[in-house]
């Protein structure tokens, strides 16, 4: 019997996070007791993207996009829906409605209509733990145009004509790459792919391995094929128990149906591919750290040359390419690198996924055209930023890129444009700064995760780090100087200059950017002993305004008893107690506690 309506079910980390692990069963037990459970076809996905909105439920046909669902929903939108076929509107996501009530198609929400999705086309909509929905979506047919009608020699053509480059932060082209591997002659040879996404707020790898896994088993075969390595390795970090589950489960399947093994689609091309669990040291992202932790070595950096190309893993030639790099290989080969090359620019072809974070309205994945604006991308897309909040700047590349301020907001996404603006494309991440931040936090912040991260191999990464970190926190606390600043600067630029490999070298990168674009903050600190933000402690001062209502929560929710007053009667702080928690702040229900 043919389902009339099949309903998808937003099974990505964040969602089952906050509870979408249990909609599910909710949904039996209401098409169970309504008799309706043959009709109805209940599909797990992967991450939709709108991760600020979720748990999510699409009903299909009509493409209904309901958002925050929680259990209890889901009697109402069995009834009301599935059976008596009336939309549930109020469940609806409100952009998805129109003021007379229509139901928008999903291309056409606000979040989506910018987008347009070539690495994740299949996340959201295909239930990733079924080969046979992957293979309905042209899965495995770019595997099979590349061995069936190509040589190697024309995949990596077709690769270098498409323009694709390395999205794990470098740009490199891909095509160029695997040709350094193909010239290079060897008994043995590998592909990795390299999922171990080590950013703070970067997760657009986890979303891919966990929505669409069986295209990075085809990408790895393609990259395989063409390089003429008979072996794959998945390097993914072990916090990523999802993921991991995923690509267990789709190397069986494939392996079931002869598309990995020997003698694929009948030629003479074999292949098997292995997961290896990373333990979380962020320095493993750098490929040669990647490789020796794969032959079992501590995951430190090498020296450069030989690239891997040369002599990578074992010392036999290698490629590593990224998640998102291999998820846009199978949709290149099928359709064709000029379809590929009408997307993006003319450097810059294709796509770009971004997880947009920090002070955004609508956090969450992106999938852009490289040479869309970044202010597109946060007020269009995004939404802005909450509570009509100035935009301060925007963190691109994570700890290894810089802060882009708000009068560039109008430059084009592109790998050389963000290294103009002092900041890079990294792996993805980008994070939106508001008025109320500090930079010189920020920075600290990155700082502080550089150094714990660092391999240690190198003196200047190793020490120099530490020695900006010390910097920052006496910038921070008020007691540096201008000297301190003018010295800071220095130390970044050698520790870049200097340092053995990528990592250490990007380290500095949101120090010089922040300090290029908001040197001001950082004299704040040391001449006029403020915090422009009200972020650093040491330099702010909470006090409670006339606006106070007297309500006494300021007071009941002090960890030092450094407030008193009486019920409705304006309170006080005790600055010489005070620890400057914010604790009073955070629970005033009329903002009458401000910090100068």
């Amino acid at each position: 019997m043919l389902e009339r309506a099949h309903v998808l079910i937003c099974s990505g980390s964040n969602c089952v996070s906050r509870g979408a692990k249990t909609l599910r069963d909710e949904f039996e037990e209401h098409l169970d007791r309504l008799d309706i459970r043959s009709e109805i076809k209940l599909v797990n996905t992967g991450c939709v993207g709108l991760c600020e909105q979720g748990p999510f439920v699409i009903v299909y046909p009509e493409g209904v996009f309901y958002a925050q669902i929680k259990p209890k929903h889901i009697k109402e939108i069995c009834e009301e829906h599935l059976y008596k076929g009336r939309i549930v509107e109020k469940l609806v996501f409100n952009d998805a409605l129109t003021e007379t009530k229509e139901v928008l198609a999903l291309d056409e929400v606000r979040f989506y209509k910018k987008q347009y999705k070539i690495a994740m086309r299949n996340c959201g909509f295909i239930n990733p733990d079924d080969i046979e929905e992957y293979i309905a979506k042209d899965g495995y047919r770019g595997l099979g145009k590349a061995l069936l009608d190509m040589t190697p020699k024309e995949v990596i053509d077709e690769m270098t004509e498409s323009g694709l480059r390395g999205r794990g932060g470098g740009g490199f082209p891909t095509g160029v790459k695997w040709g350094f591997a193909y010239n290079n002659d060897s008994d043995q040879k590998y592909v990795i792919c390299n999922a171990d996404e080590g950013d703070p707020g970067a997760f657009m790898d986890r979303a891919i391995l966990e929505g669409d896994p069986h295209s990075i088993l085809e990408g790895l075969m393609i990259a395989g094929y063409a390089i003429g390595a008979s072996k794959g390795y998945i390097y993914v970090r072990i916090e990523y128990p999802t993921a991991i589950e995923k690509l267990k489960n789709a190397i069986k399947q494939a392996k079931e149906l002869g598309l990995i093994g020997n003698n694929i689609f009948g030629t003479d091309f074999s292949f098997d591919i292995e997961i290896r669990l990373g333990a979380g040291a962020f320095v493993c992202g750098e490929e040669t750290a990647l490789i020796a932790s794969i032959e079992g070595e501590r995951g430190m950096s090498r020296n450069k040359p030989p690239f891997p190309a040369a002599k990578g893993l074992w010392g036999k030639p290698t490629i590593i390419n990224n998640v998102e790099t291999l998820a846009n290989i199978p949709a290149i080969m099928f359709n064709g690198a000029e379809w590929f090359g009408r997307v993006g620019t003319d450097k810059n072809k294709g796509t770009k996924v971004f997880s947009l974070g920090g002070n955004i309205v609508n956090a969450g994945l992106v999938e852009v055209p490289l040479g869309t604006t970044l202010r597109d991308v946060i007020y269009d897309i995004g939404g802005g930023i909450p509570n009509n909040k100035a935009l301060k700047a925007v963190q691109t590349g994570g700890p290894s890129g810089g802060a882009i301020p708000e009068h560039l907001l109008d430059i084009p996404i592109e790998y050389e444009t963000l290294i103009d603006a002092g900041s890079m494309m990294g792996s993805g991440g980008m994070v939106v700064i508001d008025e109320d931040s500090c930079m010189v936090d920020i920075c600290r912040f990155y700082l502080d995760f550089t150094v714990d991260e660092s391999c240690g191999k190198c003196t200047p990464c190793r020490e120099g780090t530490k020695k900006m970190l010390e910097m920052l926190n006496i910038i921070s606390s008020g007691h540096g100087t201008l000297e301190t600043i003018d010295q800071l600067e220095t130390l970044a630029k050698m520790v870049k200059s200097s340092s053995l490999c990528g990592l250490g070298q990007a380290a500095p990168n949101p120090i010089l950017s922040m300090l290029d674009h908001f040197r001001d903050e950082f004299e704040a600190h040391v001449v006029d002993k403020t915090c422009p933000g009200g972020v650093c402690k040491a330099l702010i001062n909470f006090f409670i305004t006339d606006k106070c209502i007297g309500c006494t929560k300021c007071a009941q929710n002090c960890p030092v008893d450094c407030i008193s007053g009486t019920i409705k009667q304006l309170h006080t702080i005790d600055q010489s107690a005070c620890i400057k928690c914010g604790a009073c702040q955070n629970v005033c229900p009329v903002d009458a506690i401000i910090t100068t």
